[in-house]
Protein backbone atom coordinates (compact mmCIF):
# COMPACT_ATOMS: atom_id res chain seq x y z
CA UNK A 1 0.00 0.00 0.00
CA UNK A 2 3.03 2.28 0.14
CA UNK A 3 6.13 2.39 -2.02
CA UNK A 4 9.13 3.88 -0.21
CA UNK A 5 8.02 5.95 2.78
CA UNK A 6 5.93 4.37 5.58
CA UNK A 7 2.67 6.20 6.29
CA UNK A 8 2.53 8.96 8.88
CA UNK A 9 0.50 8.00 11.98
CA UNK A 10 -1.71 10.61 13.65
CA UNK A 11 -3.97 10.16 16.68
CA UNK A 12 -7.48 11.63 16.65
CA UNK A 13 -8.97 12.83 19.94
CA UNK A 14 -12.61 13.22 21.03
CA UNK A 15 -14.11 16.64 20.35
CA UNK A 16 -17.87 16.08 20.78
CA UNK A 17 -19.72 13.24 22.54
CA UNK A 18 -23.46 12.56 22.28
CA UNK A 19 -24.92 13.70 25.65
CA UNK A 20 -26.53 11.09 27.92
CA UNK A 21 -29.95 12.75 27.65
CA UNK A 22 -29.95 12.17 23.88
CA UNK A 23 -29.02 8.48 24.08
CA UNK A 24 -31.79 5.91 23.62
CA UNK A 25 -30.89 3.27 26.15
CA UNK A 26 -32.56 -0.16 25.97
CA UNK A 27 -34.87 0.85 23.12
CA UNK A 28 -35.48 -1.61 20.27
CA UNK A 29 -34.52 -0.61 16.76
CA UNK A 30 -35.41 -2.24 13.45
CA UNK A 31 -32.08 -1.02 12.08
CA UNK A 32 -30.17 -2.71 14.90
CA UNK A 33 -32.18 -5.88 14.35
CA UNK A 34 -30.98 -5.93 10.72
CA UNK A 35 -27.43 -4.65 11.14
CA UNK A 36 -26.40 -5.38 14.74
CA UNK A 37 -27.96 -8.81 15.27
CA UNK A 38 -30.64 -7.28 17.48
CA UNK A 39 -28.18 -5.79 19.95
CA UNK A 40 -29.59 -2.79 21.81
CA UNK A 41 -27.68 0.37 20.93
CA UNK A 42 -28.30 3.91 22.12
CA UNK A 43 -27.31 5.65 18.86
CA UNK A 44 -25.31 5.26 15.66
CA UNK A 45 -24.00 8.58 14.41
CA UNK A 46 -23.23 9.12 10.72
CA UNK A 47 -23.23 11.69 7.93
CA UNK A 48 -21.13 14.56 9.35
CA UNK A 49 -21.28 17.81 7.38
CA UNK A 50 -20.66 21.47 8.25
CA UNK A 51 -23.02 24.32 7.45
CA UNK A 52 -21.99 27.85 6.52
CA UNK A 53 -21.96 28.92 10.19
CA UNK A 54 -19.54 26.19 11.27
CA UNK A 55 -22.17 23.97 12.89
CA UNK A 56 -21.71 20.23 12.50
CA UNK A 57 -24.74 18.26 11.32
CA UNK A 58 -25.10 14.54 12.08
CA UNK A 59 -27.72 11.83 11.72
CA UNK A 60 -28.61 8.96 14.05
CA UNK A 61 -29.61 6.00 11.87
CA UNK A 62 -31.54 3.66 14.22
CA UNK A 63 -33.77 6.34 15.74
CA UNK A 64 -34.44 8.58 12.74
CA UNK A 65 -32.85 11.69 14.18
CA UNK A 66 -30.74 14.59 12.96
CA UNK A 67 -28.59 16.77 15.20
CA UNK A 68 -26.76 20.07 14.98
CA UNK A 69 -23.64 20.60 17.10
CA UNK A 70 -22.44 24.17 17.59
CA UNK A 71 -18.72 25.02 17.51
CA UNK A 72 -18.97 25.25 21.31
CA UNK A 73 -20.26 21.67 21.51
CA UNK A 74 -23.96 22.34 22.16
CA UNK A 75 -26.18 19.60 20.75
CA UNK A 76 -29.63 20.35 19.26
CA UNK A 77 -32.00 17.70 17.96
CA UNK A 78 -33.45 18.99 14.69
CA UNK A 79 -35.90 16.20 13.97
CA UNK A 80 -37.07 12.70 14.79
CA UNK A 81 -39.12 10.81 12.24
CA UNK A 82 -39.95 7.31 11.04
CA UNK A 83 -36.92 6.42 8.97
CA UNK A 84 -33.25 5.48 8.93
CA UNK A 85 -31.14 8.48 7.83
CA UNK A 86 -27.61 7.43 6.93
CA UNK A 87 -26.09 10.23 4.82
CA UNK A 88 -26.36 14.00 5.17
CA UNK A 89 -25.29 16.83 2.88
CA UNK A 90 -26.09 20.53 2.51
CA UNK A 91 -26.62 21.86 -1.01
CA UNK A 92 -25.63 25.25 -2.41
CA UNK A 93 -28.94 26.77 -1.28
CA UNK A 94 -28.46 25.59 2.30
CA UNK A 95 -30.95 22.73 2.13
CA UNK A 96 -30.25 19.73 4.33
CA UNK A 97 -30.53 16.55 2.30
CA UNK A 98 -30.71 13.08 3.85
CA UNK A 99 -30.07 9.66 2.29
CA UNK A 100 -32.50 7.38 4.13
CA UNK A 101 -32.30 3.59 3.98
CA UNK A 102 -36.08 3.25 4.12
CA UNK A 103 -37.46 6.41 2.59
CA UNK A 104 -34.98 7.49 -0.09
CA UNK A 105 -33.70 11.02 -0.63
CA UNK A 106 -35.24 13.50 1.77
CA UNK A 107 -35.16 17.26 2.39
CA UNK A 108 -35.10 18.32 6.05
CA UNK A 109 -36.66 21.78 6.32
CA UNK A 110 -35.90 24.40 9.03
CA UNK A 111 -39.05 23.37 10.95
CA UNK A 112 -37.78 19.80 11.32
CA UNK A 113 -40.13 18.27 8.76
CA UNK A 114 -38.86 15.81 6.16
CA UNK A 115 -40.03 15.90 2.55
CA UNK A 116 -39.47 13.20 -0.06
CA UNK A 117 -37.35 14.19 -3.05
CA UNK A 118 -36.86 10.68 -4.45
CA UNK A 119 -38.71 7.85 -2.75
CA UNK A 120 -38.83 4.06 -3.15
CA UNK A 121 -41.93 4.39 -5.34
CA UNK A 122 -40.02 6.62 -7.75
CA UNK A 123 -37.20 4.15 -8.23
CA UNK A 124 -37.79 0.57 -9.39
CA UNK A 125 -35.53 -1.85 -7.55
CA UNK A 126 -34.93 0.50 -4.59
CA UNK A 127 -32.60 -1.22 -2.11
CA UNK A 128 -31.93 1.41 0.57
CA UNK A 129 -30.00 4.65 0.22
CA UNK A 130 -26.77 5.05 2.16
CA UNK A 131 -24.86 8.22 1.30
CA UNK A 132 -24.84 11.15 -1.10
CA UNK A 133 -22.75 13.96 -2.50
CA UNK A 134 -23.91 17.14 -4.23
CA UNK A 135 -22.13 18.40 -7.36
CA UNK A 136 -21.61 22.10 -8.09
CA UNK A 137 -24.39 22.02 -10.71
CA UNK A 138 -26.87 20.62 -8.16
CA UNK A 139 -26.78 17.00 -9.32
CA UNK A 140 -26.98 14.55 -6.41
CA UNK A 141 -25.00 11.29 -6.51
CA UNK A 142 -26.47 8.60 -4.24
CA UNK A 143 -25.48 5.09 -3.20
CA UNK A 144 -28.33 2.56 -3.20
CA UNK A 145 -26.79 -0.05 -0.92
CA UNK A 146 -29.44 -2.13 0.81
CA UNK A 147 -28.00 -5.44 2.05
CA UNK A 148 -25.83 -6.08 -0.99
CA UNK A 149 -22.38 -7.64 -0.76
CA UNK A 150 -20.10 -10.07 -2.53
CA UNK A 151 -22.96 -12.60 -2.41
CA UNK A 152 -25.20 -10.09 -4.20
CA UNK A 153 -23.10 -7.48 -6.03
CA UNK A 154 -26.06 -5.45 -7.28
CA UNK A 155 -25.69 -2.23 -5.28
CA UNK A 156 -26.18 0.89 -7.34
CA UNK A 157 -24.78 4.38 -7.72
CA UNK A 158 -27.36 6.87 -8.97
CA UNK A 159 -27.29 10.44 -10.22
CA UNK A 160 -30.35 12.65 -9.74
CA UNK A 161 -30.01 15.46 -12.22
CA UNK A 162 -31.05 18.81 -10.80
CA UNK A 163 -31.18 17.68 -7.18
CA UNK A 164 -34.28 18.76 -5.27
CA UNK A 165 -35.66 20.38 -8.42
CA UNK A 166 -36.04 16.86 -9.71
CA UNK A 167 -35.02 15.38 -13.00
CA UNK A 168 -33.76 12.29 -14.69
CA UNK A 169 -32.24 9.51 -12.58
CA UNK A 170 -29.17 7.91 -14.13
CA UNK A 171 -27.99 4.49 -12.94
CA UNK A 172 -24.21 4.89 -13.16
CA UNK A 173 -23.28 1.56 -11.57
CA UNK A 174 -25.36 -1.48 -10.66
CA UNK A 175 -22.70 -4.07 -9.82
CA UNK A 176 -21.27 -2.76 -6.55
CA UNK A 177 -21.06 -5.00 -3.45
CA UNK A 178 -22.36 -2.59 -0.82
CA UNK A 179 -21.81 0.94 -2.22
CA UNK A 180 -21.36 3.34 0.67
CA UNK A 181 -19.60 6.72 0.92
CA UNK A 182 -18.76 8.68 -2.19
CA UNK A 183 -16.93 11.85 -3.17
CA UNK A 184 -16.17 13.78 -6.36
CA UNK A 185 -12.69 14.93 -7.28
CA UNK A 186 -11.93 18.66 -7.42
CA UNK A 187 -12.96 19.09 -11.07
CA UNK A 188 -15.91 16.68 -10.74
CA UNK A 189 -14.70 14.36 -13.47
CA UNK A 190 -14.09 11.33 -11.22
CA UNK A 191 -16.38 9.78 -8.61
CA UNK A 192 -14.84 7.68 -5.82
CA UNK A 193 -17.16 5.08 -4.25
CA UNK A 194 -16.54 3.05 -1.10
CA UNK A 195 -17.52 -0.57 -1.81
CA UNK A 196 -17.74 -1.74 1.79
CA UNK A 197 -18.14 -5.50 1.30
CA UNK A 198 -15.48 -5.51 -1.41
CA UNK A 199 -13.23 -3.79 1.16
CA UNK A 200 -12.15 -1.36 -1.53
CA UNK A 201 -12.66 2.09 -2.98
CA UNK A 202 -13.69 2.18 -6.63
CA UNK A 203 -12.67 4.95 -9.02
CA UNK A 204 -15.31 5.85 -11.61
CA UNK A 205 -14.38 8.44 -14.29
CA UNK A 206 -17.50 10.28 -15.42
CA UNK A 207 -18.32 10.58 -19.10
CA UNK A 208 -17.97 14.28 -20.03
CA UNK A 209 -21.21 14.00 -22.01
CA UNK A 210 -22.99 12.72 -18.88
CA UNK A 211 -23.65 9.41 -20.58
CA UNK A 212 -22.39 7.35 -17.65
CA UNK A 213 -19.04 6.18 -16.32
CA UNK A 214 -15.87 5.00 -18.05
CA UNK A 215 -13.21 2.41 -17.18
CA UNK A 216 -14.24 1.91 -13.55
CA UNK A 217 -11.48 0.37 -11.46
CA UNK A 218 -10.50 -0.52 -7.91
CA UNK A 219 -8.45 2.43 -6.60
CA UNK A 220 -7.38 0.92 -3.26
CA UNK A 221 -7.96 -2.37 -1.44
CA UNK A 222 -8.21 -2.77 2.33
CA UNK A 223 -9.06 -5.51 4.83
CA UNK A 224 -11.11 -6.13 7.96
CA UNK A 225 -14.48 -7.44 9.07
CA UNK A 226 -16.21 -4.40 7.64
CA UNK A 227 -14.72 -2.01 5.09
CA UNK A 228 -14.42 1.53 3.74
CA UNK A 229 -17.32 3.78 4.68
CA UNK A 230 -17.34 7.58 4.40
CA UNK A 231 -15.01 9.44 2.04
CA UNK A 232 -13.60 12.95 1.67
CA UNK A 233 -11.00 14.67 -0.47
CA UNK A 234 -8.54 17.19 0.97
CA UNK A 235 -7.34 20.30 -0.92
CA UNK A 236 -4.21 18.54 -2.13
CA UNK A 237 -6.26 15.77 -3.74
CA UNK A 238 -5.63 13.11 -1.11
CA UNK A 239 -8.47 10.66 -0.60
CA UNK A 240 -9.57 10.25 3.02
CA UNK A 241 -11.24 6.92 3.82
CA UNK A 242 -13.03 6.04 7.05
CA UNK A 243 -12.84 2.32 7.84
CA UNK A 244 -15.73 0.94 9.85
CA UNK A 245 -13.90 -1.88 11.64
CA UNK A 246 -10.21 -0.93 11.93
CA UNK A 247 -10.50 2.09 14.22
CA UNK A 248 -8.75 4.17 11.58
CA UNK A 249 -9.08 6.68 8.80
CA UNK A 250 -6.65 6.14 5.93
CA UNK A 251 -5.23 8.85 3.69
CA UNK A 252 -4.22 8.01 0.12
CA UNK A 253 -2.24 10.10 -2.33
CA UNK A 254 -3.74 10.79 -5.78
CA UNK A 255 -1.81 7.80 -7.14
CA UNK A 256 -3.38 5.45 -4.54
CA UNK A 257 -0.36 5.21 -2.23
CA UNK A 258 -1.10 5.09 1.49
CA UNK A 259 0.50 8.17 3.05
CA UNK A 260 -1.15 8.41 6.49
CA UNK A 261 -3.21 6.61 9.08
CA UNK A 262 -5.38 8.52 11.57
CA UNK A 263 -6.07 6.37 14.63
CA UNK A 264 -9.28 6.58 16.63
CA UNK A 265 -9.08 7.76 20.20
CA UNK A 266 -12.42 6.08 20.94
CA UNK A 267 -13.87 2.89 19.41
CA UNK A 268 -13.16 1.06 16.16
CA UNK A 269 -16.25 2.04 14.10
CA UNK A 270 -14.94 5.04 12.18
CA UNK A 271 -17.85 5.49 9.80
CA UNK A 272 -17.53 8.90 8.20
CA UNK A 273 -15.48 12.07 7.89
CA UNK A 274 -15.85 15.80 7.32
CA UNK A 275 -13.26 18.51 6.75
CA UNK A 276 -13.24 22.01 8.23
CA UNK A 277 -10.10 23.89 7.34
CA UNK A 278 -7.15 21.82 8.48
CA UNK A 279 -9.26 19.76 10.88
CA UNK A 280 -10.56 16.29 10.08
CA UNK A 281 -13.72 15.30 11.97
CA UNK A 282 -14.55 11.59 12.31
CA UNK A 283 -17.72 9.88 13.51
CA UNK A 284 -16.98 6.92 15.77
CA UNK A 285 -20.43 5.42 15.79
CA UNK A 286 -20.27 2.73 18.45
CA UNK A 287 -19.45 5.24 21.20
CA UNK A 288 -21.35 8.24 19.82
CA UNK A 289 -18.15 10.28 19.58
CA UNK A 290 -16.92 12.84 17.08
CA UNK A 291 -13.13 12.78 16.90
CA UNK A 292 -10.83 15.40 15.43
CA UNK A 293 -7.33 15.31 13.99
CA UNK A 294 -5.22 18.18 12.66
CA UNK A 295 -4.21 17.56 9.07
CA UNK A 296 -1.18 19.79 9.55
CA UNK A 297 0.33 16.78 11.31
CA UNK A 298 0.44 15.10 7.90
CA UNK A 299 3.22 17.36 6.65
CA UNK A 300 5.39 14.29 6.26
CA UNK A 301 2.75 12.68 4.07
CA UNK A 302 3.96 14.18 0.83
CA UNK A 303 1.83 13.98 -2.29
CA UNK A 304 3.77 11.93 -4.87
Amino acid sequence: MYLDTPPVVVDASPRFVLPPELRRKDEPSAWADAHKAGRRIDSFLEGPVFDADGNLHLVDIPFGRAFRVSPAGEWTQLTEYEGQPNGCRIDADGRILLADQQRGLLHLDPAGQVHTVLGPGDLPGFKGFNDLVVASNGDVFITDQGLTGLHDPTGRVLRLRGGVRGGRVDVLLDTVPSPNGLVLDAVERVLFVAATRDNAVWRAPLDPDRAGVLKVGRFVSLFGTSGPDGLALDPSGRLIVAHASLGSVFVFAPNGELVARVRSGAGTACTNVALRGTELFITESETGTVLVADLRQLTGAAVP
